[in-house]
């Protein structure tokens, strides 16, 4: 982890749950971190809670403005650029399906372009979804050569992401002719991500958390959708990891990467809910709602296998164990800790591991 001591990182979406997290990480690794994104899209929010505009450079803007993005970036002169900044919500991607391909499409041509127009940059991970993938309900993992696809308009999104990538990887970013433009492209694709700080609307986790503080029952949908559940730390340790490759080895690893959990970890919606109000004793428990629903995949696993051989990465935290840190960190939540250091206390024990 020395790597990224006095590292230039240029970070969107750093004012979400996921991005919020990272940030902590590369402060704490010594990076010199720059921020781009909306305001935080939660009240609570990790980001405010953690007084990460007091350690960073925070901008405060729209990845679909693009002139704008390209004077942040390039008055960042970062060496390396995560693009996390998305609508990243299914059953939101039905209520507002144009800003969702603006912000998740349009926002990633925009990200590409200043990078294309910034010549400091070395190294550059786009981080999209395990929801990218032409989901047919199959039983076995996605492997990173499957096609893409997409039934609602978020995986849809998403899967058009990967595209873009591709597509500049290939026209722009080509890494036969890496000598000349210097830039390593890859994506990163996570399975569906759990921790504490994370307070979104229609997430199966948050709406625990309410509705256990509020002492009131959780209704969840779908019960039986089993989904490669992870700790937030697996998948950002994933993009830490890559981004450390492209810009160490260069066009080798200018790839698609999935960061996805062990297979025994991918377990339907109840049995999480189960597992959770196990550990949370007081919590009033779930009922289930039965009415109609958005469509979403009732199936959904990764296979990481390239990720683990080639990048050294392998999954640390098991599915109950990211459920005890939940806990952990809500109750320190609750009683009104600090909470960045909460963070750094989690990072560390999952880095000592």
């Amino acid at each position: 982890m020395n790597f990224w001591k006095g590292k230039r990182v240029f970070l969107t979406g750093h004012t979400g749950f996921k991005g919020a997290w990272l940030s902590i990480w590369l402060d704490s690794l010594g990076a010199r971190v720059t921020g781009y994104a909306l305001k935080p899209p939660t009240k609570p929010s990790l980001f405010e809670l953690a007084r990460l505009d007091r350690r960073m450079k925070s901008n405060i803007a729209d990845v679909r403005d693009g002139a704008r993005l390209r004077k942040a970036m390039q008055a960042a002169r970062p060496e390396i650029v995560i693009h996390m900044a998305a609508q990243p919500l299914v059953r939101e991607s039905y209520r507002i399906p144009a800003e969702t391909y603006e912000t998740n499409v349009m926002g990633v041509v925009n990200v590409l372009e200043a990078v294309r127009a910034c010549p400091s940059v070395r190294a550059a991970v786009n981080v999209t979804t395990d929801k990218c993938y032409e989901n047919k309900e199959h039983a076995r993992a996605f492997r990173e050569e499957e096609p893409m696809g997409g039934y609602d308009p978020y995986s849809s999104s998403k899967a058009c992401s990967e595209l873009v990538t591709a597509t500049y990887r290939n026209s722009f970013f080509n890494p036969i002719d890496f000598k000349k433009h210097g830039v390593a492209l890859a994506s990163a694709r996570a399975g569906n991500v759990i921790g504490g700080g994370d307070w979104a609307a229609d997430r199966l986790i948050p709406d625990m958390i309410r509705a256990a503080l509020k002492g009131e029952k959780v209704r969840i949908r779908n019960p039986r959708a089993i989904r490669p559940w992870q700790h937030v730390l697996e998948p950002l340790s994933g993009y830490l990891s890559l981004a450390e490759h492209l810009y160490k080895h260069g066009p080798k690893y200018a790839q698609a990467w999935n960061f996805g959990p062990d297979a025994g970890d991918a377990k339907d919606v109840e049995w999480i809910v189960k597992r959770l109000f196990d550990k949370w004793t007081e919590a009033p428990g779930y009922t289930i709602d039965k009415g109609r629903h958005p469509h979403e995949a009732h199936y959904l696993k990764l296979n990481s296998s390239k990720a683990r051989r080639e990048l050294g990465w392998a999954p640390r935290w098991h599915i109950g164990t990211a459920i005890d840190k939940i806990i952990s960190w809500t109750r320190a939540y609750q009683a009104k800790e600090d909470m960045r250091e909460v963070c750094l206390k989690q990072i560390a024990e999952y880095n000592n591991i």
